[in-house]
């Protein structure tokens, strides 16, 4: 210490100065020099990114082979070439690992009748009303039943006129709000009615529910979806009906308000059948063990061919992986696409890979659900910390090259929220406006997806994916 001292009081002045302010500056700059270059090399990925989802079309193709299977509901024979064509396709591009997870899955099937009648009114009998049953359903007796009609707007109406309710089919007929931008928000206020409404029409002795069918889109068609029962009430049928029917029924009640229908349905529920999750590895180059799940649910309902609820999604997801293969770019962390099976009615995909994930020696650092069709991406809604949000806001100006506008703290998705142990879950937003127009439907077909909307999406997620995997969170 002493030779050190000594020698540093036989140096000039300015050389101590350079050495010890000059010397920072430079190393400042450099550093400056080597984050601008890095920057300006991620945004060479980004761009390749984008122009070979747009060019290629490779997902959207993949999404047309995917949906001339047909609608895929849990259980179903559909579901099942479904899972085998995944699975093929996975191993056909060349993923490091492809692996089916079993999952027992619930099997409902609709059956051949669906009929609701007017048949008994002076001036509307005979009027046949576009009805279908919501996803476990229980079936009438094979000759229907047939019953007054009571119509409420909401579960608190119902309560307080139950002096009436006994021995009717009860209508619920509350419409979602269209003046709510967030059209998310609005099918959250509606939906009760087609999950519990069998549920409260049971409450107060009603041997139906029809339910005003939850979508942005006026015409006549029906729009289903999953219904519940609770144990210890009696279970009654329960049924969509489309919009413009809706209208007529309210119309007609206040002209007759005793009028009857028979309602008829044959659908049936069965044991649990065998299932799988879909997964598909590229495997990290430098964080094997840190895994990034990108994914959507794989069974549709059995209306339309389940186009962007959710095939899209699970489509953009393995193209995720596919891009990374078309560009030559090696993740350093393991990048794992799902296709999580029974997420319409039951969860049961969701909660077998949570279970591993939670319990596996992998570390599951993020994982990232498409579930909201294939609309121009907006953002993205990320359920973590205050810091891994502000962290991938700074990604903003990268994110930007695919139309992403923002980042902002919010729900994820049903099947990522299974995974307990990750460290941050995030759900892409596209565009709303267009969604529940075809939820749930026989719109939902390939031929409503438009190649460039979802190739975008393919693009917001397979950039998303990549900042991760090269920065971590």
């Amino acid at each position: 210490m002493n030779i050190l001292r000594s020698f540093l009081k036989q140096l000039p002045i300015e050389y101590l100065i350079f050495t010890f302010i000059i010397l920072p500056i430079n190393s400042t700059v450099s550093a400056q020099t080597m984050e601008s270059e890095r920057q300006a090399h991620y945004m060479k990925i980004v761009t390749e990114f984008v122009r070979t989802a747009l060019i290629d079309q490779k997902g959207y193709d993949l999404l047309s082979e995917l949906c001339a299977i047909g609608p895929r509901l849990s259980g179903s024979e559909n579901s099942l070439k479904a899972i085998q064509w995944a699975k093929s396709t996975m191993e056909k591009l060349g993923f490091d690992r492809v692996t089916l997870q079993p999952v027992m899955v619930p099997k409902w099937v609709r059956g051949d009748v669906e009929k609701a009648e007017i048949v008994k009114s002076k001036l509307f009998k005979g009027k046949k009303l576009n009805i279908s049953a919501y996803g476990g359903s229980v079936a009438t007796p094979p000759s229907g039943i047939t019953a007054e009609v009571l119509e409420v707007k909401t579960f608190d109406e119902l309560h307080a006129l139950s002096d009436r309710t006994k021995g009717k089919i009860i209508f619920f007929n509350r419409p979602m709000d269209r003046g709510v931008i967030n059209t998310f928000a609005s099918y959250g206020s509606a939906v009760n009615q087609r999950s519990s409404g069998a549920i409260e029409a049971a409450k107060v002795g009603g041997v139906a529910a029809i339910v005003r069918s939850v979508t942005t889109k006026y015409d006549n068609i029906p729009h289903v979806g999953a219904m519940h029962y609770l144990d210890n009430l009696v279970k009654v049928p329960s049924v969509a009906i489309g919009l413009k029917d809706a209208d007529f029924l309210s119309a007609a009640l206040k002209k007759d308000s005793l009028l009857k229908i028979r309602l008829r349905l044959s659908c049936k529920a069965f044991p649990d059948v065998q299932s799988y999750n879909v997964m598909g590895d590229i495997i990290g180059s430098e964080k094997p063990e840190e895994v990034i799940v990108v994914g959507g649910h794989f069974d549709s309902w059995d209306q339309g061919e389940g186009a962007h609820d959710d095939g899209a999604g699970c489509i953009q997801s393995m193209e995720v992986l596919n891009l990374f293969q078309r560009l030559g770019i090696k993740p350093k962390r393991t990048i794992r696409c799902v296709f999580f099976i029974n997420e319409e009615n039951g969860l049961r995909g969701a909660i077998a890979y949570g279970k591993y994930a939670d319990t596996s020696e992998e570390i599951h650092i993020a994982a990232i659900e498409s579930d909201r069709g294939a609309f121009t991406p907006r953002g993205f809604s990320v359920e973590g910390d205050s810091a891994i949000i502000q962290k991938i806001n700074s990604w903003l100006p990268i994110l930007q090259k695919a139309e992403i506008e923002w980042v902002r703290s919010g729900g994820s998705g049903a099947d990522v929220s299974q995974i307990k142990s990750c460290k941050v879950k995030i759900g892409y937003v596209p565009d709303t406006q267009r969604y529940f127009d075809l939820h749930h439907s026989a719109h939902d077909v390939f031929s409503a997806v438009h190649p460039r909307e979802m190739e975008l999406g393919s693009a917001a997620l397979a950039i998303l994916v990549y900042l991760i995997s090269e920065e971590g969170l």
